[in-house]
């Protein structure tokens, strides 16, 4: 067995994968990282996540509720590799912790049910994998389920995520009958007979019944790869056929440029296919160095913006990490990090480049889950958490205070539902204030604040089970008893129509110098509508803010930086929409025509013309009012579909499909956030227990009026 124990000693770069387990709820992620780490030899008994004994999902609630929440960090061995994992939440309202994590990822082992096939969260990570450039392999789990099938879990890879799946397995067998595979890159089966360990799998050659079938599906492999990989097809073309050493190559190489996604299969729960797995992660995943130099920005919170820079993953470079989890433990707080470039030592001064605080490391930690190991250095490439680091936040960059570096954050999602969130006694007033913010500080989805109205204490986060948690680790960490309100989703406001040539004339006088400002502004909606020119076919990163400014003033006639003035209280008024208080999106603002006195213009009374003109535009461009809406996967027995269906519609939810699913019916629906809040409840009364449901963020859309 092939195993290599943890050490403390300084690898290799290139030894080291920094990979995250992917999936939908439910797929079998955890259970899988379970089986890796016995099978490193980092655990001596196999955890179950029904019995609440896994490793990574060790906080009570967690295991009360059978799910993962927090993403944590594991450390293991491999061939000689060390492997850096997370295990993260599958769970949509906590899509927040996965972005963390791929943002200091430089690879993913993305989990499919061999029966579900791709489910709704599993697009949902694939495509934040996409966004962050993290090249991916494919587990299909769960092959001895009843109705596994690896063929279809492999097509709605094809269909619903569309890279180009390569099966490099065969299974062994069917359902409960699944003992192996067939290893199409090296022509050999694999089998699971004994389930105990260390034995592992037996090695052999391919079965004679499966040897044909084997045979088209390694030649259907060779002749998919040689038409993505130039080099292949050179020997394919020469050969017909590829050779194993040849395969191997092109596979980690399309692995990479992310042209291709690499298969394998397995039970996990079974202990079957963990070692291909490990293989595959060693033998296709990038290093440190196999993935683009990290870039950044030169400068920090004294020096200002700055070039850009890149930093390789050298030891001997200068010291840049991100931080991208903090957590409040009984022993102190704990920071984890990703070390990009340097050579991090324990009593080290690092700098927080984003508030120019400088912080000393007391200790540096390999982490495994709840349980540290002490080590006297990180260098380039590793995942490790350290103690000393105050006020630094996730998100933030520290680095050599002599070379200081600003690395780009995850950027956290807007909140989408509020709870009012109360301390029972009056006393425990200040402890909920402290507990409140101690959570917005490890989790930046949280967002805590006073409602100025009621002067409420107010908790959003994204959504129904994310607050629900977040209210429950107060109650457990704190002994505080807390009144929760019902919850409330985020509503945004826009326009329907568009106003051209609108006049503001912003003059004040009361003594002293005064305040001029003459300001013509067009506004119409983002996507285009009636009234003014559209804003079809424009890019760029204020798109998906849903604001975009811009100048067509010519002559001088507003200079440069009272353009940028007006720009800032356009800015200022789409906080605060006119029909109910809520931020605008969707506008495209132009400024067309101003003027200004050689006296009294100023920046200030450009940015005060600029949020009254843009207040009074929107009140004249029919304003509408958008609510959070969630496409919902319901997946319910066939004589429980109509009721379903009534229910759906009921809640003012929209029905796209339905599907049938092994004597079950898959609905796909868009149903207003609003009207989710206790489905869970009624749809187990209508389906007495035996349906479920899924859902996943889908934009904003038009509330009635």
């Amino acid at each position: 067995m092939r195993t290599d124990p943890f050490t403390t000693t300084v690898q290799t770069i290139a030894a080291v994968r920094n990979l995250g387990i992917l999936a939908h709820v439910d797929a079998g992620k955890t259970t899988v990282t379970e089986r890796i780490l016995y099978l490193t030899g980092e655990t001596h008994k196999r955890g179950e996540v029904h019995d609440g004994t896994t490793v990574t999902d060790f906080d009570p609630q967690e295991r009360a509720r059978g799910i993962t929440i927090f993403a944590a960090a594991v450390s293991c061995g491999w061939d000689g590799h060390r492997i850096n994992l997370i295990d993260t939440p599958g769970h949509v309202d906590f899509a927040d912790e996965v972005e963390r994590s791929l943002r200091v990822l430089d690879g993913a082992v993305a989990v499919f049910d061999a029966v579900a096939g791709v489910e709704p969260q599993s697009e949902s990570v694939w495509r934040q994998a996409d966004r962050h450039g993290v090249p991916r392999i494919a587990f299909v789990n769960k092959l001895d389920r009843a109705g596994a099938d690896l063929d279809a879990a492999v097509d709605s890879i094809r269909e619903r995520l569309h890279p180009a799946p390569l099966a490099v397995q065969l299974p062994i067998g069917r359902e409960d009958g699944f003992t192996g595979v067939v290893d199409l890159v090296r022509m050999r089966a694999l089998t699971w007979v004994d389930l105990s360990w260390p034995d592992g799998y037996r090695e052999g050659p391919v079965p004679e019944e499966l040897r044909e079938e084997a045979e088209r599906r390694r030649h259907a492999l060779d002749e998919a790869v040689a038409g993505l990989h130039p080099g292949a097809l050179e020997e394919f073309c020469a050969q017909g056929s590829l050779t194993p050493g040849t395969l191997a190559a092109a596979l980690r190489e399309l692995t990479l440029t992310g042209e291709a996604v690499v298969v394998l299969c397995g039970s996990a729960y079974r202990n079957r296919g963990i070692e291909p797995l490990m293989d595959a992660v060693v033998a296709y995943l990038p290093s440190p160095l196999d993935v683009p130099a990290v870039r950044g920005t030169l400068g920090g919170a004294e020096r200002g913006p700055g070039e850009e820079q890149e930093r390789a993953a050298d030891p001997a470079g200068p010291f840049a990490a991100l931080v991208f989890k903090v957590n409040a433990t009984p022993t102190g707080r704990l920071t984890s990090l990703r070390v990009y470039s340097g050579t991090l030592r324990k009593g080290d001064t690092v700098l927080d480049a984003g508030t120019g605080r400088t912080e000393r490391i007391a200790r540096i930690l390999r982490v495994q889950a709840d349980r540290h190991a002490e080590t006297e250095a990180a260098v380039a490439g590793d995942i490790v958490a350290v103690v000393g680091v105050k006020t630094a936040r996730a998100g933030a960059t520290l680095c050599a205070p002599g070379a200081p570096l600003v690395l780009e954050p995850a950027v956290p999602a807007d909140p989408v539902v509020t709870v009012a969130v109360e301390a029972r006694r009056a006393t425990d007033t200040d402890r909920l204030a402290a507990a409140l913010a101690r959570l917005a500080e490890e989790d930046p989805s949280l967002v805590v604040r006073t409602d100025p109205e009621t002067g409420q204490r107010v908790l959003s986060g994204m959504g129904e089970l994310h607050l629900e948690v977040a209210v429950e680790k107060i109650r457990r960490e704190q002994g505080l008893e807390v009144t929760v309100g019902r919850p409330q989703v985020a509503y945004r406001e826009t326009i329907g129509g568009g106003v051209s040539g609108l006049v503001h004339r912003h003059v004040k006088q009361d003594g002293g110098a005064g305040q001029f400002a003459h300001v013509v502004l067009d506004v119409a909606p983002l996507g285009g509508g009636e009234g003014a020119e559209g804003g079809e076919g424009i890019e760029g990163p204020d798109v998906a803010e849903g604001f975009v400014f811009r100048s067509t003033v010519t002559g001088g006639r507003v200079p440069k930086e009272y353009v940028q003035a007006v720009e800032a209280g356009c800015r200022d008024a789409l906080a605060e929409g006119p029909l109910g208080g809520h931020r605008v999106t969707g506008v495209l603002v132009t400024l067309t025509d101003g003027a200004t006195h050689p006296k009294d213009s100023s920046d200030l009374a450009f940015r005060t013309a600029g949020r009254l003109a843009l207040r009074e535009a929107l009140r004249r461009c029919d304003p509408l009012l958008l609510e959070p809406v969630a496409e919902v996967t319901v997946t319910v027995p066939e004589d429980a579909v109509g009721g379903v269906l009534g229910d759906l519609a009921a809640r003012r939810g929209r029905v796209q499909g339905s599907a049938p699913r092994g004597g079950t019916a898959v609905l796909t629906a868009t149903v207003p956030l609003a009207e989710l809040f206790g489905y869970a409840t009624g749809l187990r009364s209508r389906t007495q227990g035996r349906g479920t449901f899924t859902t996943r963020p889908a934009g904003y859309a038009p509330a009635p009026r």
